[in-house]
């Protein structure tokens, strides 16, 4: 009963919200006012933070690898743009919902080939899912416009109200909520009972066995919920932009989500939002310097950042906020640094 008590009192107070986080989301609040010019891509990074953070579920609390995380954000696409196309459901946020519950479909699925493996048998059947799905939007072209994608895709105003402009600033507040919203849910996820056994998971599933915890189970219940985020972010793209081709599935897609989680950190829900912001600001400096190697630097960035360590880089990037908080605060509040991710 002891233990019992120790492990509800530990996860009511790792879930209590930190002066941090607060900041965090106030300062994402303030960007549409201070940079009033770039709707356009502070949405593509909340589309991007949301499809990371789907990403972030399995691979930083359950220890699923995935290269193959595309073939939800591309179900989610297409189902929204055939959904708005067709006039099937005109209303966008019930389309999102319906494209989100598509990906997780297929994401139930397949969860069952996923478990079956350890880290390089996922890492080839998440990758061939993603091919496949590829292969089956170019085959249908009838369907899917194939390597044209879908045209003539008209959204129509939110809840009846909202209508996207030219300028991306309903797109941007569409996001922000969306993301919010499944940030809130995803944050009740991690810090729950379920989120305490895919971390026992993580780290011995034969240990998470023995002592009771059906891993299957849970597996394959946070691998849906994953894809339904990422049909939802896929979605949201659709919505947003207006577009949906075959690019939605690409390798390189699944492969930029690896990078934002490396820039960002696994195992902490602030790490893809936080990656998603450096990832599109180094990608917007380096394609305005060297449009054709704007990759290279970014290699490079990733590179040196494994060789001084993230928890050393956010503890140079943080220390004005942590001055800063203590001298208001008392010297009782200050900016968590998350710790290195050990994979």
């Amino acid at each position: 009963m002891s233990a019992a008590n120790d492990v509800s009192t530990s996860a009511k107070a790792s879930s209590r919200w930190r002066v941090s986080e607060v900041l965090f989301w106030i300062v994402v609040l303030a960007c549409p006012f201070l940079f009033p010019s770039r709707y356009l891509i502070m949405t593509d990074i909340l589309r991007l933070a949301l499809f990371t953070l789907s990403l972030d579920l399995i691979l930083g609390y359950a220890g699923i690898v995935s290269l193959g995380h595309a073939a939800f954000f591309g179900v989610g696409a297409y189902s929204a743009g055939l959904l708005a196309l067709h006039g099937i459901i005109n209303e966008p946020v019930l389309a999102l919902i319906v494209a989100g519950l598509a990906a997780m479909v297929l994401g139930f699925f397949t969860s069952f080939l996923v478990i079956r493996g350890v880290d390089l048998t996922r890492l080839m059947v998440t990758l061939g899912i993603a091919l496949l799905m590829e292969a089956l939007g170019e085959r249908f072209s009838n369907i899917t416009g194939g390597t044209d994608g879908l045209q003539g895709i008209e959204m129509q105003p939110i809840l009846g109200m909202f209508a996207f402009d030219m300028f991306g600033k309903t797109g941007f507040w569409y996001c922000l909520i969306v993301l919010f919203l499944l940030f809130l849910l995803a944050r009740r996820i991690v810090h729950s009972p379920f989120g305490l056994s895919l971390r026992a998971i993580r780290n011995n599933p034969l240990r998470a066995s023995a002592i009771g915890i059906p891993v299957n189970r849970r597996l394959i219940a946070i691998y849906t919920l994953a894809a339904f985020y990422a049909g939802i972010a896929g979605a949201l793209f659709t919505q947003t932009t207006q577009l949906a081709s075959l690019d939605v599935f690409s390798f390189e897609r699944s492969a930029d989500l690896m990078l934002v989680l490396v820039i960002g950190g696994t195992g902490y829900l602030y790490g893809g939002l936080i990656g998603a912001v450096v990832f599109k600001m180094l990608q917007e400096l380096f394609q305005a310097i060297t449009p054709q190697y704007w990759l290279f630097w970014i290699g490079l960035v990733l590179v040196i950042m494994v060789m001084v360590g993230r928890a050393r880089i956010h503890r140079w990037v943080l220390w004005l906020p942590n001055l800063v908080i203590r001298q208001i605060a008392g010297r009782k509040a200050t900016v968590v640094v998350p710790e290195a991710d050990a994979s």
